[in-house]
């Protein structure tokens, strides 16, 4: 039996849960917005209604490191027709942003409905466990007869990753398909395109690229690069030229597999009784894109198709936009919204879509930087309609480190020859600069480049202000596990899942571990932080280090204090002291003890010393040998059956420490 709207059903669920003669006065009353046939069947028991219930299948396509660089975004250097031709029957959305600028944190947070800064899976390839009630939530809609499938990523980022995805999928791999689901059976399907990641927009050598991405183009739709529009941020070379069309080509053949898996499901005759969601998991893979808190890695397009039958359920009609802000935390909750689902009281996001949507929009969305690969940092964002709050905290490093991924690219490496050789801008050294400012504060509306930062201005101190207040609202509230290393999680909450454990930590304790990582950069905190380093907790000594690595001060009681804490019982306070001395010029003991956590256990500390050491460069020199065993141990452990993922981060590191 079909209803004549989704809204009928909601009053019939109503009706058949109030006594008789409560029925029938509602039946009154609402006569003119349901069927007759309908209030029959409201008399019926609720159970022969749900088995009636006609629920939406849903399909996800989500593209990999994409920006909302496409034609329906304004973008007139895209081809983008079959994803044109989607916005055209879709809500798109305007202001909808990634909770991470890279996969995996992302992925954590997309299949839990919670922030992976709470779960402790913020850091790429770290293997936390999720507490025993938290699924992925396609595990919730297979208990309510939904198919699931995956094709292909997973990259949940989360320990005994392999169970958690047998519990939520039916079906996951190449070969994933709804097709697979019994006859009349609701399916959420999810397709993941690979095609504009990292690796073919920048890092595959240009034979490669050609071979598997531009082969799949005509000549008439390969993309000029003299026709490229250049961000201020980046000079105009051709390099970054060549690499923007390399981008765009790739954006074009991903446009022909979205069609593709449309046309499939038209072809099955399921594209009237289907919402299809198109969305990217970060911003572009390009320097200055990935990896970062600017709109570049975190704004993404997002479109939701909503077929007429379901249309009840959508925000707004076919072709319109909308400028309501949505982070991907709120993507799990409006998926089970969306299929009538109970949304699990521990998720965090806010239902966008569906019956349980919530009416008062967001006012700002949050952002998280952790360890990326080789690379640690630690920063957050805030972003509202109209501006952007950055705060790093490790503001001594620069928004393009060394990376050796990244550097594989010919722009990244261009880039850093030209930042050598002092040939880049002002603008273009907001991001290549080696250093960076402690707090950024944007207009987007004038500035939508993020390229003026408005911190120090007297005229915007209300809202940096108020930014500021957010933040911090935001890390209490939902337990921000960024600053606390891994070793420290590991050794602090043992097997039990950081976000159970996190619940029962002294408040003011996390504060002052958050006041301590606000000091790095200060060059008047010096004297606070020497007698931070000796504090009890260790995550409040670690920062106090950083804050001493950070600073320039080379003060004889600075050097006395940082020697004091070589022998610090917590290895990533150990290793930031020894980093401190390095760069102060005193080697007596300092290199010895980097060295020395080369052959430690876990992995995370033995990546934390491998990265110090290459930061060195020259300096680390006389560690050549240590370095090159540690290469050896981590190619070694790498190809070892259920070895860490962060023993290929180790090598990275100690290939470029060598070739520096």
């Amino acid at each position: 039996m079909n209803l004549t709207t989704i809204k009928d059903a909601r009053i019939i669920k109503t009706l058949s849960n109030a006594p008789t003669q409560e029925r029938f006065s509602m039946l009154l009353s609402r006569t003119s917005q349901i069927s007759l046939f309908a209030c029959l069947i409201s008399l019926l028991p609720i159970n022969a209604m749900a088995a009636t219930a006609d629920r939406p299948n849903i399909l996800w396509i989500s593209v990999e490191d994409m920006s909302a660089d496409i034609g329906c975004y304004g973008d007139p250097y895209a081809d983008t027709p079959r994803v044109d031709r989607l916005a055209r029957q879709s809500v798109r959305f305007t202001h909808a942003f990634a909770t991470a600028p890279v996969c995996s944190p992302v992925r954590s947070c997309l299949i839990t409905g919670v922030y992976a800064t709470s779960l402790g899976t913020q850091r790429l390839r770290s293997e936390f466990a999720l507490p025993k009630d938290f699924r992925g939530f396609p595990e919730l809609l297979r208990r309510a007869g939904y198919f699931t499938t995956n094709n292909v990523k997973t990259d949940y980022n989360i320990r005994d990753e392999a169970s958690f995805i047998r519990a939520t999928w039916d079906s996951n791999g190449t070969t994933a398909h709804w097709r697979q689901r019994k006859p009349g059976q609701p399916f959420f399907s999810v397709f993941n395109l690979m095609v504009t990641h990292q690796s073919r927009t920048s890092v595959w050598p240009t034979e490669r690229f050609e071979r598997e991405v531009a082969a799949k183009l005509s000549v008439e739709r390969r993309h000029d690069p003299s026709l490229a529009t250049i961000p201020p941020y980046f000079p105009d070379i051709p390099s970054v030229r060549k690499t923007l069309a390399r981008y765009y080509d790739c954006i074009s053949v991903m446009d022909d597999q979205v069609g593709e898996i449309l046309d499939q499901l038209r072809e099955d005759g399921l594209s009237d009784n289907t919402i299809v969601f198109f969305f990217s998991d970060h911003g572009r893979g390009l320097p200055r894109g990935k990896r970062v808190l600017h709109d570049t890695g975190l704004h993404v397009p997002l479109m939701v198709h909503f077929p007429e039958r379901y249309r009840a359920l959508a925000p707004s009609a076919p072709g319109s936009t909308t400028n309501r802000l949505v982070s991907f935390v709120d993507y799990a909750p409006s998926v089970l919204s969306l299929a009538g689902v109970a949304v699990p009281s521990h998720m965090q996001g806010q239902p966008f879509l569906g019956e349980k949507t919530i009416r008062s929009a967001r006012k700002f969305v949050v952002g998280a930087r952790d360890r990326v690969d080789e690379v640690f940092d630690v920063a957050r964002s805030v972003r509202d309609h109209r501006f952007l709050y950055i705060r790093n905290y490790m503001p001594h490093l620069s928004w393009m480190p060394p990376e050796r991924y990244s550097d594989s690219s010919t722009m990244r490496r261009d880039l850093k020859r030209m930042l050598k050789d002092g040939s880049l801008n002002e603008t273009q050294l907001t991001y290549s600069s080696p250093r960076r400012s402690r707090e950024e504060l944007y207009d987007t509306n004038a500035d939508p480049h993020q390229i003026r930062n408005l911190a120090t201005s007297a005229e915007y101190q209300t809202i940096l202000t108020e930014m500021r207040k957010r933040l911090a609202d935001w890390q209490r509230t939902s337990g921000d596990l960024g600053f606390m290393t891994e070793p420290d999680v590991s050794v602090r909450f043992g097997n039990m899942a950081p976000i159970t454990a996190a619940r029962t930590l002294d408040r003011q304790l996390l504060n002052r571990i958050v006041s301590t990582a606000e000091l790095v950069g200060d060059p008047t905190a010096v004297d606070q932080q020497l007698k931070l380093l000796t504090d009890p907790d260790r995550a409040v000594r670690y920062w106090a280090a950083i804050g001493l690595v950070a600073s320039p001060h080379r003060a004889v009681t600075v050097t006395d204090s940082l020697k004091g804490a070589l022998d610090d019982v917590a290895p990533e306070v150990s290793i930031e002291a020894a980093t401190a001395l390095l760069r102060l010029g005193n080697s007596d003991r300092a290199l010895g003890v980097l060295t020395k956590h080369l052959e430690s256990d876990p992995v995370e500390v033995v990546l934390h010393a491998m990265r110090s050491l290459e930061l060195l460069g020259p300096a680390a020199k006389p560690a050549t040998r240590e370095i090159q065993q540690v290469l050896q141990r981590a190619a070694k452990e790498e190809t070892t059956a259920g070895a860490h993922a962060c023993w290929m981060f180790v090598r990275f590191s100690a290939e470029a420490a060598l070739s520096n």
